[in-house]
């Protein structure tokens, strides 16, 4: 029997908080967004270097966004959707789980 490994991107944004991406996710995300393709490696810098927002109705849900020239003209900014949990780990101790759910592209004019 072949086991299946998927590929996961580990990363940690600005605040020391670790954040993972799976190759699942990716391709969920490309399904509805396929001009991302190209961009994986600003859609995880947004997550390093971007700012955030946590969400008003979801305090666990946080909006990392982060602006990229190279998106232009149609969109500027890359917007990523992350979700802040923990999870039991085999000594029985929380730690955290910390994950993509989704991410865009969109145009956000400056508030100058």
């Amino acid at each position: 029997m072949k086991v299946l490994t998927m590929k996961k991107w580990i990363v940690h944004d600005r605040h020391g908080n670790e954040i993972y991406l799976t190759e699942e996710r990716w391709h969920h995300i490309l399904e509805a967004r396929p001009e991302l393709e190209p961009f994986l490696e600003e859609f995880l810098q947004t997550i390093r270097t971007g700012h955030r927002k946590q969400d008003t109705l979801l305090p666990n849900e946080y909006r990392y966004y982060k602006q990229f020239e190279k998106l232009l003209p149609e969109n500027n900014h890359i917007v990523v959707i992350v979700i802040f949990k923990t999870q039991l780990d085999n000594t029985g101790s929380y730690e955290p789980n910390n994950f993509v759910v989704t991410g865009w592209a969109k145009y956000i004019v400056s508030k100058r």
